[in-house]
């Protein structure tokens, strides 16, 4: 098979000689070349650098419609949400319910209806303001590939691109739109997230690249050729960064509830219909009133609401520290997470380096191994954070050398190198990477080495490599095995990493929070437990080098749960670690902004990235940080763990009024007697016992941890306490009817049920809003006071129609309340020691 020859297009780059990518890819020819003959049209113009389109080409593609055009929207558009909202299969019923009532009785008897416009106004308000904010902070955090025009490399919107661009890569870019590969160096490009296959593709001249997939090593560019919706990924892509609340346990289990209300609320509604309209045989619309009097209250219909204002609150309120949630569940995804996996460079260390010390080794020439590092780091046009450092310190030494060849950086192979054509005639090759990767494990040089990194100091070596010297000698591939084996240890060079000012305390707070760090690392172990351990990490001195680690899941596992801090990870370990983890039940967060952390965070239950970091991460992370600042990853926590708190909370108010209302109509169906409420008493206990409250409880501060099973603890305290409600209800209902007597004593007895219904009611909320704050007993307190002023201001009497008739009966309704109440009280304390979380 004919080998695909790459032709050198590119001129020298303003800071040295241009790497030519050979090594293991095949000789360089000169442009004069003959095009290969297996792709003769797809190899490029042997013309010099390619230029890319003109201007007046990307306006020709513009005014064709051939424009990067898809939306990356980080939230649904405005037309879904308010779909969303109003279109629910609780609204239709209480619309249609709202319309039969507007015909039937008076206003009072339709407050219901206005309450859910304003509820659904509310939702529908709070989701645009989050989509806003969203929308806001993903321009912000989008990023902006290189497109070359005229022959000028400069960052563009992606939706700026259009057919036919040429568009650069190096290490970590995400290909955006489809493509055509015209320079290749080295370019190795991940497809894992399209494919599932984990190897990354080694891309030549006239090899396709998919949106979707990203650079791990080497650089290039290609030709666009498929823009907007025909890429292959746009619709993928799309999706992923969708604002949307799919696969959350909250909202699963909200689901879960309402399919049970449903199932409760039918036939009990058709039951109350027959005992209101044909047994009973009463004034039709009043039945009519009763009946849906009955109905309504089943329904939990501010539940959703509250949720949906919840998260996107909590969006807000992060959007304001800097933080991009990409999904929506990833607020209470972290709030759940009892592992924490961080990623040392660039999570607990800032990205920057500097070069503290160079030690030459076996007697060599310090002036020619910094003229030797300084062409290393001008070989690499696009330098990771260590060759960085070299480049700073040496690029002014460096020797003005041709490249013969050029190794990029591999988180695989933990080395880079170069082979150089000297000025004597004479040809050199060099590694530079971890020393206990290009030295063996008995060298002496790695004792020193070892010394250098319990100090968390980061230690690089210099090396010869071997096959490589004398005039006209071959370069050989500098990641051939024999190439390592036999490399002369030269230099070493220390660097010192900058700790991030914030991490000691964020490690500090998972700690408090039973949330265990684990540091994971592509560094040498002991240097990254020196980081850890300066920082305060509890158990960094159990440290692994994860060569050692087995890799059989279950043994991996045990390996992990047993220690802390873990270095030389290539990134498929990263990925097993993940796996290994949540196969012992942990949900898993991983932090990392290199494109050696895409696989694990794509796997982890949830990823972040730093704003900083490489595209192809925060591609497929749900969190970015956009200002790299660590110390966000607590505010996250802690907004995920009060909604869920808080959901927990006014769940179980709802729910409650839900079984109350169902075992009333029940008893009422059972007894064949007048439903006790109108719509307007409902209404009005609603609103004071369960909306106004739940409103309040659902947007306040909240640290418990967060627990699983969200049906279960709902339903364990929401079921025992809507029975005693229910009943306590029926039986001073019950008494009242037997107590009165005349025209008016259906509304006596309704107002009796109603007091014995709202005291109840309100020792739910006492308990439910525990513990106890001013605001809180405040909030309980105010709700009291406005059903006293209903109940003594006539006005407000005769709206509600509630009257108080008499003083045994009032009395007789407080005691059995009082009763209920107590109840109430050894009920949740004895479901808590019972029924535990």
């Amino acid at each position: 098979m004919t080998q695909r020859a790459k032709i050198d297009t590119d001129g020298p780059e303003p800071h040295g000689p241009e790497p030519h990518g050979r090594g293991s890819h095949g000789p360089n020819i000169d442009a004069g070349a003959e095009l290969d003959p297996v792709h003769p049209m797809k190899l490029p113009r042997p013309s010099g650098r390619h230029t890319g389109l003109t201007a007046a080409e990307v306006a020709q593609h513009v005014a064709r419609g051939e424009v990067n055009d898809v939306p990356v929207r980080s939230s649904r558009s405005a037309v879904e949400i308010v779909r969303a909202n109003v279109f629910t299969r609780f609204n239709a019923v209480i619309g249609v319910l709202w319309v039969i009532m507007s015909f039937v009785a008076p206003i009072q008897d339709t407050l219901f209806g206005y309450v859910i416009l304003a509820n659904t106004g509310i939702g529908i308000i709070q989701e645009l303001r989050a989509k806003r904010t969203l929308d806001g902070l993903a321009v912000i955090g989008e990023a902006k590939p290189t497109v070359r025009r005229d022959g000028v490399a400069a960052e563009i919107s992606t939706a700026q691109i259009v057919l036919g661009d040429l568009i650069e890569l190096g290490p970590g870019d995400k290909v955006v739109v489809d493509g055509e590969v015209v320079e290749a160096d080295s370019l190795e490009v991940d497809e894992s997230l399209l494919t599932g296959e984990a190897d990354p593709v080694l891309k030549h001249p006239g090899d396709s690249v998919m949106s979707g997939s990203f650079v791990v090593v080497g650089g290039g560019a290609f030709r666009a050729t498929k823009v907007g919706r025909d890429a292959y990924a746009a619709q993928l892509a799309e999706e992923a960064s969708r604002f949307t609340l799919v696969d959350s346990e909250l909202r699963n289990g909200i689901s879960t509830i309402l399919k049970y209300v449903t199932w409760m609320m039918v036939p009990t509604a058709l039951g109350l219909i027959v005992s209101q309209l044909v047994v009973k045989q009463s004034n039709f619309k009043d039945s009519i009133a009763r009946t849906v009097g009955g109905i309504v209250p089943m329904i939990p219909e501010g539940l959703v609401l509250l949720t949906s204002v919840a998260f996107a609150i909590g969006v807000i309120r992060l959007a304001r520290k800097q933080c991009l949630v990409q999904e929506l569940p990833a607020i209470e995804g972290l709030a759940r997470v009892d592992v924490v996996c961080l990623d040392k460079t660039g999570t607990l260390t800032e990205g920057g380096m500097n070069v503290s010390e160079l030690r030459v080794l076996g007697g060599a020439d310090e002036t020619y191994v910094r003229k030797v590092l300084g062409a290393i780091g001008a070989s690499d046009p696009r330098p990771n954070a260590s060759l960085q450092a070299v480049v700073d310190a040496f690029g002014e030494e460096r020797g003005e050398w041709p490249v013969a060849a050029a190794l990029p950086f591999s988180s695989v192979r933990k080395y880079s190198g170069a082979a150089f054509s000297e000025a004597d005639g004479s040809s050199s090759g060099w590694l530079l990477g971890a020393p206990d990767v290009l030295l063996p494990h008995d060298d002496p040089a790695l004792a020193e080495i070892d010394h250098l990194n319990e100090q968390g100091l980061r230690v690089l070596l210099l090396a010869r490599a071997s096959g490589v010297g004398g005039s006209g000698g071959a370069v050989p591939h500098l990641d051939a095995p024999e190439t390592v084996a036999g490399a002369e240890a030269t230099a070493i060079l220390v660097l010192e990493q900058r700790l991030r000012p914030d991490a000691a305390d964020t490690l500090d707070y998972f700690a408090q929070q039973n949330v265990d760090a684990k540091v994971i690392s592509g560094d040498n172990a002991v240097s990254v437990a020196a980081v850890a351990g300066k920082l305060g990490l509890a158990g960094a001195e159990r440290t692994v080098d994860a060569r050692l680690l087995p890799t059989a899941r279950e043994e991996m596992a045990e390996a992990i749960d047993a220690a802390t801090v873990f270095g030389r990870v290539t990134p498929q370990q990263k990925r097993d670690m993940v796996g290994a983890l949540q196969s012992r039940g942990h949900t898993v967060a991983m932090t990392g902004d290199g494109v050696n952390d895409v696989l694990a965070l794509k796997d982890a239950d949830i990823g972040v990235s730093m704003g900083s970091g490489s595209e192809a991460t925060r591609a497929v992370a749900q969190i970015v940080l956009l200002n790299n600042s660590f110390s966000t990853l607590p505010s996250v926590m802690a907004e995920g763990r009060r909604v869920i708190g808080n959901i927990t909370r006014v769940a179980t108010l709802f729910l409650t009024k839900t079984v109350y209302s169902v075992l009333l109509a029940i008893l009422v169906a059972c007894f064949q007697v007048e439903y006790p409420f109108l719509p307007r008493h409902l209404t009005l206990l609603s609103t004071l016992t369960i909306g106004v409250p739940a409103f309040f409880l659902a947007l306040a501060p909240n640290t418990e941890r967060a627990q699983p099973n969200f049906v279960r603890r709902v339903m364990r305290y929401s079921i025992p306490s809507g029975i005693i409600a229910g009943i306590a209800t029926f039986v001073a209902y019950m008494v009242a009817r037997h107590y009165y007597t005349g025209p008016d004593a259906l509304n006596a007895e309704t107002s009796a049920a109603t007091l014995t219904l709202f005291l109840v009611s309100m020792w739910v909320l006492a308990i439910v809003a525990r513990p106890y704050t001013w605001w809180r007993i405040g909030l309980v307190a105010a709700m009291g006071l406005a059903f006293l002023v209903v109940l003594a201001v006539p006005t407000l009497q005769h709206f509600f129609a509630l009257k108080l008739v008499g003083t045994t009966m009032p009395w007789l309704a407080v005691g059995i309340a009082v009763v209920a109440s107590a109840a109430l009280e050894f009920c949740w304390r004895w479901v808590s020691r019972r029924f535990p979380a």
